[in-house]
């Protein structure tokens, strides 16, 4: 698990690479039981797309080929950043 501190106080606990298009990722959002899709918002070179899961909220941006996982507090426990790494880790790799 990462523990990068961002400007904006935020925390990216995980890095993947990036398989799957964004629209994609959007689906993998729904999928997490539970987690739903705040805000979206697309670009040409970094999409960042906003989500609530277990009363805590998260992030992803698209950058330097990878997605980059943030959780907005960075006290929300382990265990559920690990949930959230670990479903997208799976969620990313099928086909």
């Amino acid at each position: 698990m990462e523990n990068e501190i961002c400007h904006d106080g935020s925390r990216v606990f995980a890095r993947l690479p990036v398989k799957r298009n964004e629209l994609s990722l959007i689906y993998g959002i729904v999928r997490l039981k539970g987690a739903y899709p705040t805000a979206i918002v697309p670009s040409l070179d970094e999409w960042w797309i906003d989500f609530a899961y277990s009363d805590y909220r998260f992030s992803v941006s698209t950058q330097y080929g990878d997605y980059w996982f943030h959780v907005r507090d960075v006290n929300c426990p382990e265990e559920i950043l690990k949930m959230v790494a670990d479903h997208f880790s799976k969620y990313l790799a099928q086909r």
